[in-house]
C-alpha cells in the first residue's frame, strides 16, 4: 500500500490536535467490553508509535488496566487515544482524524467478546482476546 504519510486529527471541540504516521493505512476494531463502553461501539484504531499532541494539557488520563490507558479530550470528552503503559503501542481513534477515509477496517480483535447485535459487511482478520495477548506477548519477548 505504499508508505504511510503523517495524519492530523483532533477532537471535536478542537482543545486536542495531534499528528500522527500510522505504522499501516487500515484501522482495527476492539470489540473488548471496555473498549465497547468507552467508545459506544467497537474502538475503531490506527497505530501510530509516533504520536504528536500540540497540548497534552487539554488531555484527560484514565489507567482502565495495569497494562494500558486511555486519553480523552477534557472538554468535550472525545475518544482519543489507548496507549501501553510502557510507550510500546498507541492506538489513535480512527475518526479522530481529519480525514479517515484512506484506512479501511481490515482487523477484529477480541472477537470472542463481540456482541452478536452488530457485524461488519467486509471481510477482516479476526482475532479472540487469547490470541491478542499472545501476540503481545511474543512481541514483548522479541524486543
Amino acid at each position: 500500500m505504499g508508505r504511510s504519510m503523517p495524519m492530523s486529527g483532533g477532537c471535536v471541540c478542537g482543545a486536542v490536535r495531534f499528528t500522527g504516521t500510522p505504522t499501516k493505512l487500515h484501522m482495527d476494531a476492539c470489540h473488548c467490553s471496555i473498549c465497547r463502553r468507552w467508545s459506544a461501539g467497537p474502538f475503531l484504531s490506527v497505530n501510530c508509535p509516533d504520536l504528536a499532541v500540540e497540548d497534552e494539557s487539554a488531555l484527560q488520563t484514565f489507567a482502565s488496566s495495569e497494562h494500558a490507558e486511555r486519553q480523552f479530550c477534557g472538554t468535550c470528552g472525545s475518544t482519543l487515544f489507548w496507549r501501553m503503559k510502557d510507550g510500546s503501542m498507541i492506538a489513535v481513534s480512527a475518526q479522530a482524524f481529519d480525514d479517515a477515509s484512506r484506512l479501511p477496517l481490515e482487523i477484529e480483535i477480541f472477537v470472542d467478546e463481540k456482541p452478536a447485535t452488530y457485524e461488519f459487511a467486509n471481510a477482516t482478520v479476526k482475532m479472540t482476546g487469547a490470541e491478542v495477548m499472545a501476540a503481545f506477548a511474543g512481541s514483548t519477548a522479541n524486543g
